[in-house]
């Protein structure tokens, strides 16, 4: 039986819209076993892999690995790089 692999990543922010909700989750995302393939009557893009619409969320990173470690799925996390605020006046685009 071949390892599950997973990756863990915080929930990012949706840029169609500027609220943060949802934002402080973390999501466990399992990685494809197999590539998706045309289906050849429809076109459609599938594959029998059916852990790739699993997706869990999780209050911290520290439960997801909690998670991944109970169920023996290697699981990597990714960390987001904290954001750099330019802070400037109104004023200082006329300058």
């Amino acid at each position: 039986m071949p390892t599950m692999e997973a990756r863990i990543y915080k929930r990012p922010k949706n840029a169609m819209q500027s609220g943060k909700a949802l934002t402080d989750q973390w999501v466990l995302d399992f990685v494809p076993a197999e590539a998706k393939k045309p289906d050849p009557l429809m076109g459609w893009a599938g594959s029998g892999d059916t852990r790739q619409q699993v997706q869990l969320k999780f209050p911290s990173c520290e439960a997801a690995q909690a998670y991944a470690e109970k169920y023996g799925i290697a699981a990597r996390v990714h960390t987001v790089p904290p954001k750099k605020l330019k802070i400037q006046a109104y004023a200082d685009n006329f300058r």
